[in-house]
């Protein structure tokens, strides 16, 4: 029998490794990548990516003003462009999470990022620019996809109402976060494991914004993301894409003697009891999000998780310059 792994790509999900380890990505041969400050942070640390950071620091020290922004950029990018020898498909580069409240600032570090790509001979077709789902960032993101065709994988996605806002804004993809949405609710309500993984949160979350999307016929995709265990992702089996870290890929590739169900079918109809298409403007959008207590903290918490991994990254690189 084929491997769980296997089965996942036989149902129709794209496979993305969620790590800045090339050989992770080499061993486990995954369509897509994703990065973000925190594995790259994670990457630091390894002797075999310090020629990535030395190529960084001669890049940023070309510029007069800002050699560290600079060189953080050209960083991101350099592993990027790595991953991309490795991979058929894309990588995901994400937009400091410092930018989270400024459309402005947002587009043009995305068009930043991208013009470095395009030094280094990767179109922007093979690039997601990765932006908070923030309301600022979701607006960045419409700008980015139809003034300048730049595609963007909205993270740090929490609610149905930053799905529905994603979707209305024609963005190519989005990446709910399963396991802290599970996080969130095991600490709340003392529960460790759900004995069925449809009963999970995260997993209940995504099914609805997935069979939502289909219902809909939005051009928007999801994307898994955020596991901690295999039990949630064999549940989302047949999700557009899922985002899965080497650890729990190493695992669904040694399992060989499960049968693994799909659950999430575009031919299916949806079993979300919402018929009608819904709109969110900026007020009502504020209004829910502030209603949904776990999104809130979840939403906050990741961005200023982010930003405490990108200063780090660059108390690193300022030391070597």
């Amino acid at each position: 029998m084929a491997s769980s792994l296997e089965q996942l790509r036989q149902h129709g999900t794209i496979v993305v490794a969620d790590t800045g380890d090339f050989q992770s990505i080499k061993s486990f041969k995954p369509t897509d990548a994703t990065t973000n400050p925190s594995l790259i942070l994670a990457a630091s640390k390894l002797s075999q990516y310090s020629e990535l950071f030395d190529k960084a620091i001669e890049y940023g020290r070309q510029f007069r003003e800002n050699p560290l922004e600079s060189a953080m950029d050209y960083l991101f990018v350099l592993f990027g462009v790595e991953i991309l020898k490795i991979i058929p498909g894309r990588v995901s580069t994400e937009v400091d999470a410092r930018l989270s409240f400024d459309i402005d600032g947002s587009v043009k570090k995305a068009r930043k990022i991208i013009e470095l790509y395009e030094t280094m001979g990767i179109g922007k077709e093979r690039v997601l620019i990765k932006l908070a789902s923030t309301w600022e960032g979701i607006k960045a993101a419409e700008i980015l996809e139809k003034q300048y065709g730049i595609h963007c994988n909205m993270t740090l996605l929490f609610s149905f109402v930053q799905a529905v806002a994603c979707a209305e804004s024609n963005v190519t993809l989005i990446s709910p976060f399963v396991g802290r949405i599970y996080d969130w609710y095991c600490k709340r309500t003392g529960v460790k494991q759900y004995e069925n993984p449809l009963d999970d949160p995260g997993v209940k979350s995504v099914t609805r914004i997935y069979n939502y999307y289909k219902q809909h016929g939005y051009k928007t995709v999801v994307m898994g993301a955020s596991f901690r265990n295999v039990d949630q992702i064999k549940a989302l089996s047949g999700c557009d894409l899922l985002t899965i870290s080497p650890s729990l890929l190493a695992k669904l590739e040694a399992e060989t003697d499960v049968p693994l169900k799909r659950y999430l079918d575009p031919k299916q109809k949806s079993l979300d009891p919402t018929t009608t298409s819904l709109h969110y403007d900026e007020k009502q959008f504020r209004w829910e999000m502030n209603e949904d207590e776990m999104a809130t903290e979840k939403l906050s918490e990741g961005i200023r998780n982010f930003a405490k991994d990108s200063r780090q990254l660059e108390l690193l690189i300022e030391k070597k310059f």
